[in-house]
């Protein structure tokens, strides 16, 4: 026994001196000032050119701008992404806050999360109270990645006790102009096509896409067309961010890429010592003078070759590898149908919602109030809906329980107006619905008899679901028991099997439309590959031409999500006469089309004429009759100041063909015309026949005769008609009455003769 307890003693101080002496280490370190991180983003090139972006929460943050973190709905976010050839070496989050008077004081908290990670804690103090307040956050460069999330969380306390994570002073707001400083750095990048389109266009930059091209002097007919599809191809692969192509003559831009064209025999000089090629070739390579920008080259022959590279990177860019490519053919085995762009619904079958996702888990949603779920709907401009009864949508969702009957819904919208809810029962956990889409005046609700607005389909439509909760929090009772309950999420899911019906419907529209084809790039991309366009241009353009030719080009293949392969392009407007085709025309029109009386707006280098209707409505969903689309004047002015003009009316050679002309008076003229096609403020503003585009901004006026576009039969076309007529419409119900009435008694009136004639035969 004694034994034992000696061993045990002896164990036990052993025991303790392992302990101490591991301790102390620890203890020691507690004491000692804490290490600075290790910058592991430092400039390992001192000539590595910088960049600082601002990302303002006015432009990234959700609609509209700010924030208000609630105790129901704590946490907001902002998203950034970083290109591949760039590296963030310093970010500082300028936050501009104001806490709701009502907090308690340090118990209330923001936290600031990167990636799911802490890097960030602001402690609400009695002196920010009520009132606005600036704060700056150095982030880690360490925890950036390609694709991250800022992400701010307000721990709120209003008492000590019994709190209601819904009373309604827990709040903090987050103002719009908070923003997120970034300094980056460019790395050098490997001569690589397996990553293209990077470094040219970077899925992770969410500006738009600049991307300058470079010919050695003005390019001819093939050039044009080769580096418009080309365009048109980045274009489709921007989609929503923007794109524009400044081009340069035989000088490369500074410090960005570029692609540049180039044949053995006419090449820009910076290329001269450049080997001849003997296929299409595809090579990426460093610029002359900055290791950091690249250059995409389009080598051939003759421009023959030119046009086959870029169908290459157009139909096969999968297939790039290396730092050069050479492509050996280029076979198109079917034609496109009308109306199959990739970013338009179909309207030959149903579509169902996975086809209308633009990422994953875009339909779902979960947290105590789950954010709305919305799918865009990119729709053909003459798509004919006006006498539609609806438009038929199965939908089928999923969602948790909520705890008690207690008025949970499911609201859909259509363009912010609300269209039909659904209760969240309790018990049940999924559901289905077979909805129609009104498209007509009104919608009664069969069950509370309420009016819902008229719904209007247009080019874009946004489709909104929206779980509304309705949750409950004890907080305390009356007897003064105090009673707190861990709040659950929610998750709700939109099955993508869900689907809309878009087909059955005819196509035909009034034209000139220049919305449909600001919005929608109408009627060229009917056909997505641009089948049955003729872009006119002149004989030697200058270089605002030029990139106003690719800009629209690139314009439309975003729109379409499809490249422009089958455009045609021709600089003579005698044989653009026999063209069945709708025609762009870039720089200027023709001198016989000039004093037809279809046009409404000519602007050139120095003067400029318009025609003004008899009334103007500066509304483009406003209907205007004939006699005030009628033109009462025409005014010819000479000035000096820039002005860009988007003009359309019907083709002289074809009823059923479109011309739109882009024209400009000065090279800020077209500068002020591309800025509008790439603005969505702007694009919003072009409609109707003629557009004027100024320093001072857009405006837009319906003049002149319309047409129509497309195929009705003659009794849905008279119907058309008469519906928009309501006192034609009246005339023709009445005397469709007397003719039935006449034809009755007539009838009644043979049946009574033939009666009296048996009678006398009887007799």
């Amino acid at each position: 026994m004694t034994m034992t307890k000696k061993l045990s003693w002896f164990t036990a101080l052993l025991l303790g001196c392992v302990s101490v002496v591991q301790a102390a280490p620890l203890t020691s370190g507690a004491m000692t000032a804490p290490q600075p991180l290790p910058e592991v983003n430092a400039r390992v090139d001192a000539n590595a050119p910088l960049r600082d972006s601002q990302l303002v929460f006015n432009q990234v943050a959700p609609p509209p701008g700010s924030m208000t973190l609630r105790g129901t709905e704590p946490s907001s976010q902002i998203e950034f992404g970083v290109r591949s050839d760039e590296v963030v070496t310093r970010a500082l989050l300028n936050l501009s806050y104001r806490p709701s008077p009502a907090l308690i004081p340090t118990l209330s908290q923001l936290k600031v999360y990167l990636n799911d990670e802490l890097v960030g804690l602001v402690t609400v103090t009695a002196e920010q109270l009520g009132k606005e307040n600036q704060t700056q956050i150095p982030i880690d460069p360490r925890f950036i990645s390609d694709f991250n999330r800022v992400r701010l969380e307000l721990v709120g306390h209003y008492a000590n006790v019994c709190e209601n994570p819904a009373n309604s002073t827990i709040w903090l707001d987050i103002g719009k102009a908070s923003k997120l400083d970034l300094t980056l750095q460019k790395l050098p990048l490997k001569n690589d096509l397996s990553h293209f389109p990077e470094p040219f266009l970077d899925t992770r930059d969410s500006r738009p896409l600049q991307l300058p091209m470079v010919f050695n002097a003005p390019p001819n007919l093939l050039q044009q067309r080769a580096a418009g599809i080309l365009a048109s191809w980045f274009g489709s692969k921007a989609q929503w961010r923007g794109q524009s192509f400044p081009v340069l003559y035989n000088q490369l831009p500074k410090e960005q890429h570029a692609v540049v064209f180039a044949t053995n025999d006419h090449r820009p000089d910076f290329l001269k010592d450049l080997p001849p090629v003997e296929k299409p070739t595809v090579e990426m390579v460093n610029q002359p003078d900055n290791p950091y920008e690249k250059m995409l080259l389009i080598l051939g022959r003759d421009d023959n070759d030119l046009l086959t590279a870029v169908e290459g990177i157009a139909q096969g860019e999968l297939l790039l590898r290396g730092d050069s490519s050479t492509i050996d053919s280029v076979k198109r085995l079917a034609a496109r149908q009308p109306y199959d762009a990739p970013n338009w619904v179909r309207t030959d079958r149903r579509t169902t919602f996975a086809e209308l996702t633009q990422y994953q888990n875009q339909l779902q949603g979960d947290g105590l109030q789950p954010n709305p779920i919305s799918l865009t709907l990119n729709l053909p401009p003459d798509l004919f809906l006006v006498r539609a009864r609806g438009i038929d949508m199965d939908l089928r969702y999923r969602y948790t329980s909520p705890i008690q009957q207690d008025g949970s819904r499911l609201a859909v919208h259509l363009n912010n107006q609300f269209m039909q809810d659904y209760p969240l029962t309790q018990k049940d956990t999924a559901g289905q619905q077979l909805m129609r889409i009104p498209l007509m005046q009104g919608l009664q609700d069969s069950n509370r008899q309420l009016t819902i607005p008229a719904l209007r389909l247009g080019v874009v439509n946004q489709l909104r679901f929206n779980f509304d909760y309705a949750n409950t929090f004890i907080g305390g009772t009356a007897d003064g028991r105090c009673e707190t309950v861990t709040a659950v999420g929610h998750h709700v899911v939109i099955d993508d099997t869900s689907s809309i019906d878009f087909s059955g419907y005819r196509h035909y529209i009034e034209m000139p439309s220049l919305g449909a084809f600001a919005n929608a790039g109408f009627p060229y991309s009917r056909y997505a590959d641009l089948a049955q366009t003729l872009v006119l241009v002149q004989s030697r353009p200058s270089n605002d031409e030029v990139s106003t030719l690719l800009n629209a080009l690139g314009s439309i293949g975003a729109q379409t999500g499809y490249p422009a392969l089958r455009v045609q392009m021709s600089d003579d407007w005698s044989k653009a006469k026999s063209a069945d085709a709708d025609m762009l025309m870039i720089g200027g029109i023709p001198q016989d089309l000039q004093d037809d009386t279809k046009i409404p707006l000519l602007a050139d280098a120095a003067r400029g004429w318009i025609s003004m209707p008899a009334r103007n409505n500066a509304a483009a969903n406003v209907p205007i009759s004939d006699s005030e689309r009628a033109v009462e004047s025409q005014t010819t002015i000479s000035s000096r100041g820039p002005m860009g003009a988007i003009v359309g009316f019907q083709s002289p050679f074809n009823d059923q063909r479109s011309v739109v002309a882009l024209l400009a008076d000065s090279p800020r003229g077209w500068e002020l015309l591309n800025n509008a096609l790439l603005d969505s403020g702007k694009r919003a503003a072009v409609f109707g026949t003629a557009t004027v585009i100024r320093e001072s901004g857009v405006s837009s006026i319906r003049v002149g005769d319309t047409y129509y576009v497309g195929h009705l039969p003659w009794w849905e076309r008279l119907w058309n008609l008469l519906a928009t007529h309501p006192v034609w419409l009246a005339i023709c119900a009445v005397v469709v009455v007397v003719l039935f009435a006449l034809m009755a008694w007539r009838l009644m009136r043979m049946v009574s003769r033939r009666r009296l004639a048996e009678l006398d035969d009887d007799e």
